[in-house]
């Protein structure tokens, strides 16, 4: 593999994936960014990334997605690596013409990081100071 294929693959990835720090830093400085929680509503009660939406995966259809904005960028998530949820949530959105990239590492890495969740089981943390708690 030549560095300009190296390149453009490290590039590639990045255009469809951020993680923990990038989403807190985006919507630290207002980006029109919504976090999108692809699992069931127990998962979501039990915990979320504040601020988050929960639009679990398996219901997500044209019906369920009306009310949502046309101009955000939808950063999707799901439990954490060996969770797919958050690959299926950003699949279907994608495939209804929003604008989506993935969160690496998902619900444990946001935590891991050290930044706050809401819930019953809601952990304090790093706090974002956009409204979104």
């Amino acid at each position: 593999m030549s560095v300009s294929e190296q390149y453009a693959y490290y590039q590639h990835k990045l255009a469809w994936e951020m993680d923990a720090w990038d989403l807190f830093t985006a919507r630290q400085a207002g980006e029109n960014i919504v976090v999108v929680d692809g699992r069931n509503a127990r998962a979501f009660q039990q915990e979320h990334i504040p601020g988050a939406i929960n639009l679990p995966h398996r219901q997500l259809s044209a019906g369920t997605t009306r009310h949502l904005a046309t101009d955000a960028l939808y950063v999707c998530y799901c439990d954490g690596i060996g969770c797919n949820g958050s690959t299926h949530t950003a699949l279907k959105l994608l495939a209804l013409g929003f604008c989506v990239k993935e969160l690496t590492g998902g619900l444990v890495w946001w935590k891991q990081e050290g930044y706050a969740t809401n819930g019953d089981a809601g952990q304090s943390g790093q706090e974002m100071q956009c409204g979104c708690r």
